[in-house]
């Protein structure tokens, strides 16, 4: 279970909290639950491009109305369409845009460009300043849809028939792993309760779309455990039973044996996700459940994250 949005600052507040609640305001863990918007990346916006000004008590809490929820969800629109956020303050101020509305420029290309050429040349430091930027400016959500998962989409076409993809694809997905398993190691030291279990059941290593599903979850304050290989039936169980596991999302890149799956999930008394590529093949029949198993599907981290929250595992 999650924390109390509002125990902090209820603790530091004291006897003006309740006044402040009365007043419409509220603390910064909730607006950020509520957009989508981490705390970190609301004081960038704050600190760096003054997008945001929220109430200020008198030790320094930040605290948001409705209009600054409002502002924030406007400032995401900009986002949506492509707009750096360096560069929305003045359009603020001018009406949200519609799907027809085209940005001047669209930053989210030039990062993928940059992450792109970073990666030909094996810049590890480089492919890690370029990520550490758009993650403290930008909610997880939208750096996975606008950049990450674009630009594995553009690698992935680079990647054909290309001399030296190998040493790429390796190079990447090796310093994927390590830069979103260290961000879930230090998110999971901060959270309580059952950790949602993911699983690399593909049989290939170093699975980028299960890591990226992995942090979009962690980001969402869940608990969240890997395990970058697959499981044989019974252990898998076994997993579930030792870590209290609150769901289970298998990924995997290819098809499944679906006439194992019984054997393989049967045991499981939690939620089960299956995610991956293997979704969208056995689309027809895990939509109509597997041996009466009760399986969701999803495709890609986005989806997976929705089907998560559907099924209030986040």
């Amino acid at each position: 279970m999650k924390n109390d949005p509002d125990a902090s600052a209820r603790e530091d507040l004291g006897a003006d909290f309740a006044q402040a609640l009365a007043q419409g305001w509220l603390p910064i863990r909730e607006v950020a639950r509520q957009t989508g918007v981490n705390a970190i990346t609301l004081r960038a916006w704050e600190r760096r491009y003054g997008l945001i000004v929220p109430h200020r008590t008198p030790k320094g809490h930040r605290l948001f109305n409705a209009e600054h929820v409002q502002r924030i969800r406007n400032i995401l629109t900009w986002i949506d369409r492509g707009v750096a956020v360096s560069k929305i303050k003045p359009l603020l101020d001018t009406p949200a845009p519609t799907e027809t509305t085209q940005p001047a420029e669209n930053d989210w290309q030039r990062q993928r460009h940059a992450l792109v050429l970073a990666v030909t040349q094996l810049a590890e430091r480089q492919v890690d300043d370029l990520i550490n930027q758009a993650m403290a400016l930008y909610p997880p959500w939208t750096v996975c849809e606008q950049l990450l998962l674009p630009l594995l989409a553009d690698l992935h076409l680079r990647w054909q028939g290309q001399f030296g993809a190998q040493l790429e694809r390796v190079f990447l997905y090796s310093w994927l792993r390590s830069k979103f398993g260290s961000r879930i190691y230090h998110n999971n030291r901060q959270l309580r309760g059952a950790p949602l279990l993911l699983v690399n059941q593909s049989d290939l290593p170093l699975e980028p779309h299960l890591w990226l599903t992995a942090w979009l979850a962690s980001s969402a304050d869940c608990p969240v455990e890997v395990l970058d290989s697959p499981l044989p039936a019974g252990e898998l169980a076994l997993a579930v039973e030792r870590l209290k596991a609150r769901g289970v999302l298998l990924y995997s890149s290819h098809a499944l044996n679906l006439s194992q799956l019984p054997r393989l999930l049967g045991a499981i008394d939690c939620p089960i996700i299956i995610a991956g590529p293997a979704a969208s093949i056995h689309h027809a029949r895990l939509s109509t459940g597997v041996s009466m198993i009760e399986v969701s599907w999803a495709e890609d981290p986005l989806s997976a994250h929705r089907e998560l929250s559907r099924r209030e595992l986040l």
